[in-house]
Parts: C-alpha cells; sequence; structure tokens
C-alpha cells in the first residue's frame, strides 16, 4: 500500500501531430518541473499511437497548482497551438493499490 494512500492520479492521454519539433524537450521539462512541485509524488508515460501520462499527487490542491505553474501554461498553450491533434485531461481518486 502506498503511504499516500488515498492520493490523485492525473490522466493525460493524447494524439500528437505529424510535427511536433521542440515537443520532447518541453515534455522532459515538464517532467522535471513536476517533480519539483508540492504534492507530487511520481510519474508514469508510454507512447505509441496515443501518449498516456499519469501523474500522482497528494491532493486536489496539488493538482491545481501545478495546472496554473506559469511554464506549465505555457506547455499547455503550445500542446493546443502546435503539438496535439486531440488531448483528454482526467482526474481520479486512487483509493487503494497493490502490485506483484
Amino acid at each position: 500500500m502506498s503511504p499516500f494512500s488515498p492520493y490523485y492520479a492525473v490522466i493525460f492521454t493524447s494524439l500528437k501531430k505529424e510535427k511536433t519539433e521542440e515537443y520532447e524537450r518541453m515534455a522532459e521539462k515538464m517532467g522535471e518541473l513536476a517533480k519539483q512541485q508540492v504534492g507530487f509524488i511520481e510519474m508514469e508515460s508510454a507512447r505509441q499511437e496515443i501518449g498516456i501520462t499519469i501523474s500522482y499527487w497528494d491532493s486536489l490542491d496539488a493538482i491545481k497548482r501545478w495546472k496554473q505553474n506559469a511554464e506549465h501554461l505555457l506547455a499547455q498553450e503550445l500542446g493546443r497551438t502546435q503539438w496535439y491533434e486531440h488531448y483528454k485531461v482526467r482526474i481520479c481518486l486512487v483509493e487503494r493499490e497493490y502490485e506483484y
């Protein structure tokens, strides 16, 4: 059991456009910046046809602060205008976890 439970998961799924110059660099920068935020727990990411990034947070307030971070706001705008055909964000409460 995670020492953080219950906690929150932000599930970001995306479909990128063909031309996505600078995307990888910005994604890496956002990952590093997220890790510095109060309330951040961890992040997982995978990309095939669609991208899935799940970030875990200790509270809804932490998620709200991350969404309003100035550098993250710039990345969000670039995502909407340059990098993504489509994206969806889901915020979920994780009540428990287990693994093998």
